[in-house]
């Protein structure tokens, strides 16, 4: 039996990263890791691949020639393409990170970084992926109701006050599990690696940007927030209003 008649298993990751020497890096650690690596050099091909090729992960980088990586993780989440994206992004500002996390990206690696770093936050990404779909299957019919938030898992819909309301996928993920366990308060720490999946101490302000693009949503008073509520030293609760 040769090669094209065995089930491949491994991971698929695409990689798009225009230097030639780091993207090369990349490709070889993630391969010897078992994985299956497209790397491509520029943001018209990394565009065209994320839209065709199915990939688990999507290593970004943002400075990219013909389109830039922020333009690629827009479009591709336009069109309906959830697979998690990581970003490289050479400058070490929140700009470069929170405009990242806001057209959908889901995690943000600045250079310069530790191969194993960048290969535990894939795996990470791939385990929250994989945990959620299991989740949906085995709870899919279960809905929350807090009084005025309703979360339905099945279409993974919040409706608030009887509107809609539209959330990035780690927005619901991270409703979703502060929701299902109100009153208990997290520490940021325990949300990173509870929500996103990280086994080690990763940036703590990303919590802080995604609560409060989620008081933006959900709160009548985003500076004065009822169900999202901040324990000053510790973290965050959810507080249900029922």
């Amino acid at each position: 039996m040769n090669n094209y008649d065995e089930p491949d298993n491994r991971k698929r990751l695409l990689v798009v990263e225009d230097d030639n020497s780091l993207g090369e890096v990349i490709k070889y650690n993630f391969l010897s890791e078992g994985y299956e690596v497209k790397l491509e050099k520029n943001g018209k091909e990394g565009l065209d691949s994320a839209l065709r090729w199915q990939s688990d992960v999507i290593i970004l980088d943002l400075m990219l020639p013909l389109i830039n990586g922020i333009e690629i993780c827009r479009t591709i989440r336009k069109e309906g393409i959830f697979t998690p994206v990581i970003i490289l992004t050479a400058k070490d500002t929140e700009v470069d990170r929170v405009v990242g996390l806001e057209v959908g990206a889901d995690d943000y690696v600045t250079k310069p970084f530790s191969t194993r770093e960048l290969i535990a936050r894939v795996g990470a990404n791939i385990r929250r992926t994989e945990m959620i779909k299991i989740a949906r299957e085995n709870y899919s019919d279960e809905i929350i109701n807090t009084g005025n938030l309703i979360i339905d898992k099945l279409s993974r819909k919040i409706t608030l006050n009887n509107q809609d309301i539209s959330l990035r996928p780690r927005e619901y993920d991270l409703l979703l599990h502060m929701a299902s366990n109100p009153s208990r308060v997290f520490t940021r720490d325990q949300l990173l690696q509870q929500v996103w999946g990280y086994e080690y101490a990763g940036d703590t302000r990303t919590i802080d940007v995604h609560v409060r693009w989620l008081r933006r949503k959900i709160e009548k008073d985003p500076s004065n927030p009822i169900l999202l509520q901040t324990i000053r030293g510790v973290g965050y609760r959810f507080h249900s209003e029922v």
